[in-house]
């Protein structure tokens, strides 16, 4: 090993240890920024010294070059096209593309490192890893793009089954073993390789499409699970100690963020897998609910807000599908002005994906330490004199405390006991588990029928004549 190549040996690690770093700051809002950059200067170091290296060892032709310099910069402005031009309702749909980019990108590595390894270098220690990498990353490839069309609604948000669906993938269940044995005894031979790529991409479909709208979030946080394994067995096949890091990260954290996901909807990650429940985003027209709601004009919910003490926002995708947060943010402000105390009430699974609601009201530089977990602020809601809701729905159902229904057992906000409630909406809609939300007819409840955007910014105009 020369000493260029033991440098950047030093490099790596170096790296490594920053995005653990990154991973560590990312666990509080005043230092996730600053996690973000680093993690993100890290990799782009580690880019940098694989260059380095490849140029030291003369690995690649200029054609080779001339490649890898042209998917770096296509990949880079793409990255930052849409990071920027993404807006945040379509973020959970970017997350799931770069799943799928991650877990597809994963399985390349591993099959051109067989493609082109020496039969007596290929133990059982690189084709265990190699087979578990095409595995989970063609897995991963064609679950996420099936829950980004979910997502998008090129794919029906309901659960889709069709008949013998179980046994379809208890029958790849069986092929996975057997391509894993078949590629340990034969890593050279590519049949092995492609019948286990085969069925992980065939799985993929029949995984995800079974699933409801409504564990879309916990379903994008395991699909963010699977791409960092898979990233981790490749680090394994490749010998390479930074990406075993890096995906070791993302697996694990991923699949922490999943079992906590679950945990807040009161359901196992095995039985999210097996079949979902919900209709994803169909919505039932106006008057669908069973139970009469009593509607309130923007007067109404001016007055009431402008003579409370104490209000509690719950924001859920209808104010990011709105883009309200900033018209959110200056209602409050005018509120907390005229000393009414606002705080923010946010559900682990509001939104379509895990932090949705908090990183929207980062946006509008919501303070911090208004947003309150569900757990801190439902024993509170007995004193609030008035609960904007604001497009949220299956996270403030009282259904959920009874049994026999889809949503039975899910810890909800307690919004119902709050003094007054106030609800902005649209439509009498469903949410994403396609049942009537009995708080919209409980009688302390107002349905302000309106856009989010448009609603709030009336609503700041009337609080305003109020307040003077």
């Amino acid at each position: 090993m020369t000493v260029t190549e033991t440098v950047i040996r030093y490099v790596f690690l170096a790296a490594a240890a920053c995005l653990v770093l990154g991973l560590h700051l990312m666990n509080s809002p005043a230092t996730a920024r600053r996690g973000n950059l680093v993690s993100a200067a890290a990799m782009s170091v580690a880019i940098v010294a694989t260059g380095v290296l490849i140029a030291e060892k003369g690995a690649i032709t200029t054609t080779g070059w001339v490649v890898l310099l042209s998917g770096l910069a296509v990949g880079s402005l793409a990255g930052l096209y849409f990071a920027r031009t993404v807006a945040m309702t379509a973020m959970p749909q970017l997350v799931s593309l770069f799943n799928a980019v991650g877990g597809g990108a994963a399985v390349l590595l591993a099959v051109e490192h067989l493609r082109q390894a020496d039969a007596g270098h290929v133990t059982a220690a690189v084709s265990i890893p190699a087979g578990l990498d095409v595995l989970i990353g063609a897995v991963t490839f064609t679950g996420s793009l099936v829950a980004a069309g979910k997502l998008q609604g090129l794919i029906p948000g309901r659960p889709l089954v069709f008949p013998g669906a179980r046994l379809v993938n208890a029958g790849l269940g069986v092929v996975f073993a057997g391509s894993v044995v078949w590629l340990v005894l034969a890593p050279l031979h590519p049949a092995p390789m492609l019948v286990l790529a085969a069925a992980a991409l065939v799985f993929g479909v029949t995984m995800v499409l079974p699933i409801g709208g409504a564990d879309m979030p916990v379903v994008i946080s395991l699909l963010n699970a699977f791409t960092g394994t898979a990233v981790a067995m490749a680090g394994f096949v490749l010998g390479e100690t930074t990406l075993i890091v890096a995906g070791a990260l993302v697996g694990a954290s991923g699949a922490i963020l999943t079992k906590l996901m679950a945990d807040a909807m009161n359901r196992s990650i095995g039985n999210i897998i097996v079949g979902g429940f919900g209709t994803g985003d169909e919505q039932a027209g106006p008057g669908g609910e069973s139970a009469p709601v009593r509607p309130v004009s923007v007067d109404d919910v001016a007055l009431q807000l402008a003579y409370a003490r104490k209000v509690v926002v719950v924001p859920g995708y209808g104010l990011a599908a709105a883009q309200a947060q900033h018209e959110l943010a200056g209602l409050a402000e005018l509120l907390e002005g005229h000393g009414v105390s606002v705080t923010y009430a946010i559900h682990p699974v509001a939104g379509r994906m895990p932090g949705h609601m908090n990183v929207l009201l980062a946006e509008a530089n919501v303070p911090y330490p208004a947003l309150r977990e569900m757990e801190d602020v439902n024993p509170e809601f007995p004193q609030v004199d008035v609960a904007l809701v604001i497009g949220a729905n299956d996270v403030t159902n009282p259904a959920a405390r009874r049994p026999g229904n889809p949503i039975s057992g899910m810890p909800i906000l307690d919004v119902d006991k709050a003094r007054n409630v106030v609800v902005i909406k649209r439509s009498m809609g469903h949410g994403y588990a396609g049942m009537d939300n009995e708080l919209y007819s409980a009688p302390q409840t107002g349905m302000y029928f309106t856009d989010a955007k448009q609603g709030l910014v009336a609503l700041t105009a009337a609080v305003r004549t109020f307040v003077g």
